[in-house]
């Protein structure tokens, strides 16, 4: 994942607008409790309880549908949280989870033109994942709406993590040789999105102890 441009410089987020004060009926309060205990401890204590564990992949071409769904998955939730913080006006971090969206989409696209694929071959039947969604695709209750870049970030590198170890996973329990091959790859790969991330956090403002306190809360619009 190329992360060479730092974030810049922490802004507050830009004045409330009406857009904002019509989507309070999210669950803001579980959102901050979620958001607030955000960490790096954190998030690595996250991933060792929630890392996905891989299903059978019969052949390497199986595996590769799954890595593409992966990249596929989490290009369209960063998308979709892209979108969330624009109507909340926190341009910054909308952003910034651009930019992830179109790194992961990147992804995506490369493992179809490395496959020869004129288009995605993922499908409901042929793509399993343990859990609800794939390794890498974001929480929504990590979600909030005066989240700044550092927390976008942890969220990132949470993610990064559990792709790692979901490559890991599956180059263990795999009797497929090119099955591994693919999976150790993938693995080395997400490995180093995590170590760029990680970069990237140090070089980011760490928020105020107080960076929820919001001077004009939201309200239920009529």
């Amino acid at each position: 994942m190329s992360t060479k441009k730092s974030v810049k410089k922490v802004k507050k987020p830009a004045a409330k607008t009406g857009a904002k004060k019509t989507l309070k009926n999210a669950p803001k309060k579980a959102v901050k409790k979620s958001v607030k205990k955000t960490g790096v401890a954190a998030a690595a204590k996250r991933a060792a309880s929630k890392s996905a564990k891989a299903q059978p992949v019969a052949s390497a071409a199986d595996f590769m549908a799954h890595a593409y769904a992966m990249e596929a998955e989490a290009a369209e939730r960063y998308a979709e949280f892209a979108d969330s913080m624009e109507m909340h006006n926190n341009l910054e971090v909308a952003e910034l989870f651009r930019k992830l969206s179109r790194i992961e989409q990147r992804h995506a696209d490369q493992i179809l033109e490395q496959m020869g694929w004129k288009q995605s071959p993922v499908s409901a039947a042929n793509v399993r994942w343990e859990g609800m969604e794939g390794p890498e695709t974001a929480d929504p209750t990590e979600l909030h709406y005066l989240m700044q870049p550092y927390h976008a970030l942890q969220i990132a590198l949470h993610n990064e993590k559990r792709a790692r170890d979901f490559f890991a996973h599956l180059a263990k329990v795999t009797k497929d040789a090119g099955v591994r091959a693919g999976a150790l790859e993938m693995e080395e790969d997400e490995a180093e999105h995590v170590h760029l991330i990680e970069e990237w956090l140090a070089r980011t403002p760490k928020p105020d102890a107080n960076w929820e306190a919001d001077q004009d809360p939201p309200v239920l619009s009529d």
